[in-house]
């Protein structure tokens, strides 16, 4: 069976046929397509397009098929059909007969995938952000645990300053936090209704659009249907955000594959999310990140095509845009599924709050510090950051950290060394506490920020 068979000779070539095939994609839109066809058949019932009986008789059969899928979890394995849509009209012929013929009335398979797929999205996104909340609460309870934690910050991934450990974890719930808006923008923007747009010119039956919108749970209806029917900014905007997900997933990742090697051994993962070799028994991998960092760069690649496959086609439908819910399908699946992962890594991390402080003696990050304390002397800041950069160079050459450094020696190169700057070159601590402006890494204001998250997903 095919919808548009008419026209056409019997003669097919086979290999054409599953070249063309999309069931094997599309068949996850079964119940989108289930519901958008239900509210199509009232609509079209209120039009006074069906008959009362004919309604009754359409809904009961769709009802049916809705029942068959749920009871079978591999109903669509060995069917033939074409795609989803014809799948329904040629079951919904098994339960109702000749009737399901009118199914289709008014609407083309244009207006009902573009329908689908922003229904399906819809969905999508909520489930995406329940599990980005998830994440974000196990980021919290992480801080919350170590929030007096002091870590090396790294620029360049050389030492840079001391920070908080928490105040790290709430730089990613930043990016997290972030996301969450993006895919609320992007439903946004994918909650209109393009069913009665058509094939691309709308429908010559007066159905009421709005009145659909509401059925089917869409906040407005689209003002052209030309553009509609063709649109796919929705899924490029989705794919976009997955990708940006995908992105700040993978830079955490990098983080602790590097941070959990012994050379660091700040954290540790647990048994469920590392894996061994199959040569080297000593061999603990980070395989759960790495895994994560990978598909990263496989959502990128969907983002990439998905902007390609529109860029060149003219208005309006044309058949290249059977490939993007491969491609959407897809970004959501991995992006779900790599953020279930992370929450959990996150939930099982164990960190080392003393390796990570003595690190912190290492690299000098407290020269800023020096400088600092050097300008509130009265030394120019160009001038105490020279000084300070001498005495580091000496340092380095000695193989001593700037706490080991006696007066003389650092009289040297700075000559108004003094307890005070001592003070400011041996304390991490006191380097972090005095990050006392809005957003820095002292204890008061990653307390704040914490606080700030708590009302975040309390919200």
């Amino acid at each position: 069976m095919k919808l548009w068979g008419g026209r056409f000779s019997r003669d097919r070539d086979p290999d054409f046929e599953r070249f063309s095939e999309s069931f094997s994609v599309d068949q996850r839109l079964i119940a989108c397509d289930l519901a958008v066809n239900r509210a199509w058949v009232q609509e079209l019932g209120r039009a006074r397009v069906l008959q009362a009986g004919e309604v009754r008789s359409l809904s009961r059969g769709l009802d049916a098929i809705g029942r068959y899928v749920k009871s079978r979890p591999r109903w669509a394995a060995g069917q033939a059909a074409e795609d989803v849509h014809t799948w329904v009209e040629q079951r919904l012929e098994r339960e109702v007969g000749p009737l399901a013929g009118k199914l289709r009335t008014g609407r083309s398979r244009n207006d009902l995938v573009a329908t689908e797929t922003r229904l399906y999205l819809k969905s999508e996104i909520s489930n995406l952000k329940s599990g980005i909340r998830d994440l974000l609460r196990n980021l919290v309870a992480l801080a919350k645990r170590h929030d007096h934690a002091i870590m090396p910050g790294y620029t360049h991934l050389q030492p840079a300053q001391p920070i908080l450990f928490a105040h790290y974890l709430l730089a990613y719930f930043e990016m997290f936090a972030r996301d969450l808006g993006r895919f609320d923008d992007c439903r946004a923007r994918a909650d209109e209704l393009p069913m009665g747009a058509g094939a691309l010119a709308g429908t010559t039956f007066r159905v009421d659009r709005m009145r659909l919108a509401r059925a089917l749970g869409f906040a407005r209806v689209a003002r052209n249907s030309l553009d509609v029917t063709s649109d796919r900014d929705f899924v490029c905007e989705a794919i976009a955000a997955c990708a940006l997900v995908m992105t700040h997933l993978s830079r955490l990742a990098e983080d602790w594959i590097i941070y959990s090697s012994p050379a660091f051994g700040f954290v540790t993962l647990g048994d469920a999310y590392s894996t061994g070799s199959s040569l080297m028994p000593q061999k603990k991998n980070p395989d759960s990140l790495e895994l994560i960092r990978g598909k990263a760069a496989r959502v990128l690649g969907r983002l990439t095509s998905s902007i390609a496959l529109l860029k060149g086609l003219p208005l309006a439908y044309n058949r290249d845009m059977q490939e993007d819910k491969a491609g959407l399908f897809d970004a959501l699946d991995t992006t779900r599924d790599s953020v279930k992962i992370a929450a959990r890594v996150v939930a099982t991390l164990r960190i080392d709050e003393a390796r990570m402080k003595e690190i912190t003696a290492l690299g000098f990050l407290t020269a800023t510090d020096v400088a600092d304390e050097l300008v509130r002397l009265g030394v120019p800041f160009s001038q105490a950051h020279k000084q300070v950069g001498k005495l580091v160079r000496y340092c380095e050459f000695q193989r001593m950290t700037l706490s080991e450094l006696t007066d003389s020696q650092a009289r040297k190169f700075i000559p108004r060394w003094s307890i005070r700057l001592r003070a400011a070159a041996a304390s991490p601590e006191r380097s972090v506490s005095r990050r006392n402006t809005v957003g820095g890494t002292s204890p008061s204001q990653v307390a704040r920020q914490l606080r700030a998250a708590d009302r975040f997903l309390s919200s």
